[in-house]
């Protein structure tokens, strides 16, 4: 059974509603659906998993939140993650949701692979929420 780590950071809680989205897709095809607040999380979910999913809203600027999951994040420039499928979805509100690029230009830069991602502004529509499981369900692959 595939394990799949699901990370997240969530204030006001649209991000918290996709990584729900997309870890009962994960569950419903089958695989294992690890699913943390990034405080909660350690390197080793992203490393012992099969695929990963982070999730944070734009802030501080237009980027991932600085505080828990920047640093969280940061700790993989430097560790083996061997081309790992990985997706990334966040929310923003006051921006334009430009730092949905630049992050999956530093996960690429950070050797994992980037199949997906979803920025949506403000709360998730239905159909966004969609396209979260979309995303999910290539991550159990």
């Amino acid at each position: 059974m595939k394990k799949i780590s699901v990370i997240y950071w969530s204030n006001g809680g649209n991000v918290e509603v996709l990584a729900s989205a997309i870890g009962e897709k994960i569950e419903s095809l089958g695989a294992k659906a690890i699913i943390k607040h990034v405080t909660d999380a350690k390197v080793e979910d992203v490393l012992e998993a099969d695929a990963v999913a982070f999730g944070s809203p734009s802030m501080d600027n237009n980027r991932i939140e600085q505080h828990d999951m920047e640093p969280f994040i940061s700790q993989f420039k430097l560790l083996p993650v061997e081309n790992k499928k990985i997706i990334l979805f966040g929310s923003y509100g006051w921006d334009d949701g430009k730092f949905m690029e630049e992050w999956v230009e530093r996960m690429k830069d950070y050797g994992f692979d980037v199949i997906g991602s979803l920025a949506v502004k403000e709360s998730p529509t239905e159909e966004q929420l969609q396209k979260a499981k979309e995303l999910a369900e290539l991550l159990t692959r």
